[in-house]
């Protein structure tokens, strides 16, 4: 993960020269990275090699040289977030990892599943699904926001503990609300009773120093499209070597009756589940290798140069909305939501899809890429439960600049207020 030092800095406009190894449009002030990621031109190079070299040969690749190139990519994720290789299987995303260890468990009626109303709205459903299917029950931990401490979401989440809880899905970083949550503290006193976790960990890699072998959580999923800006489709799941046994891909290939018996069982069946495009897993640990080169401390500096920049964005836009830090600093990693007024409905754009207005806005008429969202998510929401919030989330990558959060927060403090609903008339 690079150098251990601490790196004292400022952010400043010369961080943004690095956008030249983006694509991003540089009309839009693009401060959205959390949703999709961005992938830079040498990683998508990268992996239009391994395209070319799958395309060269197809069977000597998929059929002869596929399994060891896997297993070398591994290598370099497994040493990215602290994990043995063997524990590892390649998905194409979070909300796949999150389906294929729900998929893959069962439970008795009555057996209650426990998440928060701080979870991603996808994981939410699965988890209701899998409740569905077994006639189990899902508990929802409601954590405060504003909140005031990381203490504040253990209590939140063991105070909704019963004999019945069976398993406890937690986001590492939260992706509405944007909070890093405490989860080494939550596997910890989860597991001392008996309870296992699912960390969601979508957000975490690349954005705070993970170590899976030491936080112990038997299901750990993450992605290798946002921080790490690895391709698209290249997401992992890392399962407790006393769990792998009970989980299965969500696709049922030639592993499950092999009988080979120099690998396990779960590297057979993830391995190969049919023919896909593997190269946007083998082309990961070129974008693991890029991004950690981009800065002179490697990783550690950029995690906490893009952390510096988000909690500046944070306050120009708490000072724009003139409203106190949601969150203490302790609990923010790249990305910040701050609450905006409730009571603007959200508004059609195309069939199926719906934004905010003042989303709308921001992009139309002043080229600013943000989510607006409302909280809980709507699958967090119990009958009757209306949502408690409206929030503005913004994250930071190294190709963003200071001036880009100085343009929203401008937007939004104008007297006519992006934050009541429509952004001012543009300049």
């Amino acid at each position: 993960m690079g150098p251990t030092r601490r790196y004292r800095y400022r952010v400043d406009r010369a961080r943004s020269t690095l956008s030249r190894h983006w694509s991003l449009d540089p009309s839009i002030a693009f401060l959205n990275h959390g949703s999709f990621g961005a992938c830079p031109r040498p990683v998508l190079e990268a992996q239009q090699r391994w395209r070319d070299r799958l395309e060269a040969e197809p069977v000597l690749f998929l059929d002869r040289e596929l399994e060891g190139l896997l297993a070398e990519a591994r290598e370099a994720v497994g040493a990215f977030v602290g994990a043995d290789p063997d524990d590892l299987v390649f998905v194409p995303n979070a909300t796949t990892g999150v389906d294929t260890v729900l998929g893959s468990l069962r439970f008795a009626p009555g057996d209650e599943l426990l998440t928060t109303d701080h979870e991603y709205n996808a994981a939410l459903n699965a988890i209701r699904a899998a409740a569905e299917r077994d006639g189990a029950r899902v508990v929802i931990a409601p954590i405060p926001f504003p909140i005031r401490d990381a203490h504040e979401a253990v209590e939140a989440v063991l105070g909704r503990v019963t004999s019945r809880t069976r398993l406890a899905v937690i986001s590492h970083v939260t992706s509405p609300t944007a909070l890093v949550l405490p989860v080494a503290e939550l596997v910890a006193e989860l597991d001392r009773r008996g309870i296992d976790t699912l960390v969601d960990g979508a957000h975490a890699p690349g954005m705070i120093p993970l170590d899976l072998r030491a936080l112990g959580a038997a299901y750990f999923t993450g992605n290798g499209h946002k921080w790490p800006c690895g391709p698209k489709g290249s997401g992992f799941l890392h399962v407790r070597r006393d769990r792998q046994e009970a989980i299965r891909p969500l696709v049922v290939s030639h592993g499950r009756n092999s009988a080979r018996t120099d690998r396990s069982r779960f590297r057979l069946e993830f391995d190969w589940t049919g023919t896909t495009d593997p190269s946007a897993h083998l082309a990961l640990p070129a974008a693991i290798r890029f991004l950690g080169s981009l800065l002179p401390g490697g990783w550690v500096e950029l995690m906490a140069s893009n952390r510096a920049l988000a909690l500046r964005g944070r306050d120009l836009l708490c000072a724009a909305l003139d409203i106190e830090p949601p969150a203490p600093d302790s609990m923010i990693g790249s990305i910040v939501s701050v609450p905006l007024p409730l009571g603007t409905e959200s508004v059609a754009i195309e069939p199926g899809a719906e934004r905010d207005p003042l989303q709308v806005e921001l992009f139309d008429r002043h080229r600013i890429e943000v989510p607006i969202m409302t909280w809980p998510v709507p699958a967090a929401l119990e009958p009757g439960r209306p949502p408690e919030a409206r929030l503005l989330r913004i994250s930071a990558q190294v190709y963003n600049d200071e001036s880009e959060y100085e343009r929203l927060a401008k937007v939004l403090g104008q007297p006519s207020g992006g934050a009541s609903g429509t952004a001012a008339a543009a300049e």
